[in-house]
């Protein structure tokens, strides 16, 4: 009798952590996951419909479209695996870093020799995944060069092309993810997680990565060194799109820390105040493509949302991570 009480007392533990992680693996799929591909296609078709109505790059209509699409994307980024990952998916929405300048090039042999690919969205997504996605439209739309480059009807059916190639990818996502949702929320089987423990680590990842990316590429990047700042390298800086992105990025990211915390109370409080604090000072910045981090007072102000991303960072791999199981050892971008 003795042995049989000791047994339970061993295994209730289990039993409740499985079930802690079973109701995070539904909550996640179901309201963070899907709600944000089913916006993400919403808004590109309203994109590939406004480009369709007046292809001109100044179009008000255009711009604004392109700008919530963007905002979607940017909403849902952080979960680059399974149907985000298939086909290269991920890097045909938005293709950036570019460091040695593919999109430009790609987009001027288009236009020069007048590819016909833009007639056909199916070849069209079979052509460079520099001269796809949103920074391809962003250099379009907001890149002078590109005024004059060819006729302006190619550049129009370029334009189009480009709009028409996001939207089959944001469907096409949305849609997977319908499916592969139900693997994240019951492993096993035929799910790509054996266990419940391997599909926390995968939104795990996607958390840690997020705020990694963010750190270290969205402000990284343009704040290179003090003695070399690097403002053009500032994401979608043409658009003055690189402050948002960060900001839409730690909103993601908050909600998705909300959700793998929730059984902690201590920890989800200490990561929405790390988030709230950075979200802060990103709104507190009036420098929306970081133009100003070669100057000292604005490389300041940049430099320390950074270390509140960081610090962010540092309560999810010492306080999150170890509590959902993650080895502290693991490194978000070192795959599986």
């Amino acid at each position: 009798m003795r042995l049989f009480a000791f047994a339970i007392a061993l295994t209730a533990p289990l039993a409740a952590s499985a079930q802690d992680r079973a109701a995070i693996l539904t909550d996640v799929p179901s309201a963070h996951i899907l709600p944000r591909f089913a916006e993400l296609a919403d808004a590109t078709e309203a994109l590939s419909d406004a480009s369709q109505s007046d292809c001109a790059p100044q179009s008000e209509a255009l711009r604004t479209a392109y700008g919530t699409a963007f905002d979607a994307w940017i909403s849902a980024s952080h979960l680059r695996f399974g149907p985000t990952e298939a086909d290269d998916r991920a890097f045909a929405m938005a293709f950036w870093p570019d460091t040695k300048g593919f999109t430009p090039k790609a987009l001027s042999q288009h236009i020069a020799a007048e590819d016909p690919a833009v007639n056909d969205t199916a070849a069209y997504a079979e052509t460079s995944v520099a001269g796809r996605g949103f920074f391809a439209l962003e250099q379009m739309l907001y890149d002078p060069k590109f005024a004059d480059q060819g006729s302006a009807e190619y550049r129009c059916a370029l334009i189009r092309a480009i709009t028409a190639d996001i939207d089959a990818n944001a469907d096409a996502m949305a849609e997977e993810w319908q499916s592969y949702a139900v693997k994240l929320k019951q492993p096993g089987g035929d799910s790509p997680y054996r266990t419940q423990d391997e599909a926390m680590q995968e939104l795990f990842k996607a958390l840690s990565t997020g705020l990694q990316f963010t750190a270290e590429t969205r402000l990284g990047r343009p704040l290179g060194t003090f003695d070399r700042p690097r403002p053009n390298r500032a994401e979608a800086r043409r658009s003055e799109r690189a402050l948002r992105h960060v900001e839409l990025s730690l909103i993601a990211l908050q909600d998705l820390a909300a959700r793998l915390s929730a059984d902690h109370p201590e920890i989800a409080q200490d990561l929405d105040v790390a988030f709230n604090r950075a979200i802060k000072s990103a709104r507190s910045i009036d420098d929306p493509a970081f133009a100003g981090v070669a100057d000292p007072a604005g490389r300041f102000r940049v430099e320390a949302l950074q270390q509140a991303v960081n610090d962010i960072r540092t309560i999810a791999t010492t306080e999150l991570g170890p509590t959902l199981g993650i080895s502290a050892g693991f490194n978000s971008l070192d795959g599986d």
